[in-house]
């Protein structure tokens, strides 16, 4: 491992997580999604379903989408890691899936507010979201490359902070120049730029297209500034690649530490993937916000996002990973309980006041105002972390495939936490009560943390 920090390459490497960050914060949580709840829900609706029956089939349709693609995601990305660590390569790997991510979010522009494609709208997410979690493997599979070991925890923590710095200002623009309010005008109180008409919500749907001109340009440093280490070029051998991958499996049951991380940081993560994939589609059906007070919450949550995994980054340079990791479980389980326990009416059962208690905001907005906060800060420091510890199992030499049996963990179960989700909301024919399987999951990864060893392991 390197002893000399590259400035210009690390700063390239943070470039990815700032082109990477709009697809998250605009598509998975708070433009895009939202507006899919919005049509969706209205499309059920003029099937027949109740309101609360609509929103739901909304959910559940989302959940099955992303159970999908996660699904894909866990059979593909060791195998694709491993294929990578032989032939020495993996910068041609993030051009493949960032071109793969580019074109299916463009493609979001075509959910029209009436007559949805919705299952074609599912697909092109589910695709995008496959593109930019494979590019993601492999330019975290460069971190342990970048720095020390004892300089990596700030180095990811600044990463996702850099990145949500990325997300705040993407979303501002959004919201100033494209998305219509209800008026027909942007917050910046002008029409969508570009001619883009409101009536038909092409400024919201200029968010797919958006997201991918903003990660064409800002890749530009990252493949400007990244460089992978010279070494001599190895011919591909998949065969071999498999069954190496295959030898790695079997060895974690000699690497306890590296198991029982690999096992908590599978539902600690999945559970922090599905709280972001439906945070939206709560926001917007169950406290009915509209796309614009959704953006204006990811602002806020972005920026405390940005302050707090940079805090993080900090934290886990003074205490280690494994504990910064244990506060932000505890911290968004917390926040699971408060959205199953609570309402557009409601907070555990209790009637809240009628009025406006801020800024037009009743008790419950507020609430989620702040769980946002809690999420994007808590998830944010969560991922830098468990970025950190996985350095802390591997190697160098070792990363992508590393990294590949990481997504794995992060993957292996992403089908089945949006699946449950998905199936108790469909049983339940409620939104609220489809979320529990958040805090069991989460509650079972922080017991499994506690048998993984704060400094990690590497191969021998």
């Amino acid at each position: 491992m390197k002893h000399a920090i590259d400035r210009k390459r690390v700063w390239g490497w943070w470039f990815f997580d700032w082109a990477s960050q709009p697809f998250h914060t605009l598509l998975l949580t708070f433009i895009f999604s939202i507006y899919f709840s919005e049509v969706a829900k209205r499309h059920f609706i003029a099937l027949g379903d109740s309101s609360t029956l609509a929103g739901a089939n909304a959910q559940a349709l989302w959940g099955y989408g992303l159970a999908v693609s996660g699904a894909v995601i866990a059979v593909f990305a060791p195998i694709l890691g491993a294929i990578a660590d032989s032939s020495g390569r993996r910068l041609p790997w993030v051009w493949f899936f960032s071109l793969l991510y580019v074109v299916s979010a463009a493609g979001l522009w075509s959910l029209m507010p009436d007559q949805p494609a919705l299952v074609q709208a599912v697909v092109l997410f589910g695709i995008a979201l496959i593109g930019v979690e494979f590019a993601t493997i492999f330019t975290n599979a460069m971190l342990p490359g970048l720095a020390p070991r004892a300089e990596i925890g700030r180095i990811s923590g600044s990463g996702y902070a850099f990145g949500y710095l990325g997300g705040v200002v993407a979303l501002a623009v959004m919201l100033a120049l494209f998305a219509e309010t209800p008026s027909g005008r942007t917050l910046a109180g002008i029409p969508p730029l570009f001619g883009l008409d409101p009536a038909l919500r092409e400024g919201t749907r200029f968010v797919g297209p958006f997201s991918a001109i903003w990660y064409v340009v800002f890749m530009v440093p990252f493949f400007l500034w990244v460089r992978e280490p010279r070494q001599q070029r190895r011919p591909l051998r998949v065969g071999r690649s498999l069954a190496e991958l295959w030898a790695l499996i079997r060895s974690l049951r000699h690497r306890r530490s590296l198991a029982f991380w690999l096992v908590s940081s599978m539902f600690s993560r999945d559970a922090l993937n599905a709280l972001y994939g439906f945070g939206g589609v709560y926001a917007g059906t169950v406290l009915g916000w509209p796309v614009f007070l959704a953006g204006v919450f990811g602002v806020v949550t972005a920026i405390s996002a940005a302050i707090i995994s940079w805090l993080g980054g900090r934290a886990d340079r003074a205490f280690g990973p494994r504990a910064v990791i244990a506060a932000c479980i505890l911290a968004l389980t917390t926040v699971c309980v408060l959205l199953v326990g609570m309402d557009r009416d409601t907070v555990f059962g209790v009637a809240v006041p009628a009025e406006p208690l801020l800024a037009g905001l009743r008790l419950p907005d507020l609430i989620f105002f702040a769980c946002g906060t809690v999420i994007g800060g808590a998830g944010g420091a969560l991922q830098a972390a468990s970025r950190t510890m996985m350095v802390r199992h591997t190697t160098e030499e070792r990363a992508t495939e590393g990294f590949g049996l990481y997504a794995l963990s992060g993957k292996a179960t992403a089908f089945l936490t949006p699946f449950l989700i998905a199936l108790v909301t469909d049983l339940s024919g409620s939104q609220r009560i489809g979320l529990l399987p958040l805090i069991v999951i989460f509650l079972v990864a922080l017991v499994l943390l506690g048998w993984v060893d704060p400094e990690g392991e590497t191969p021998t």
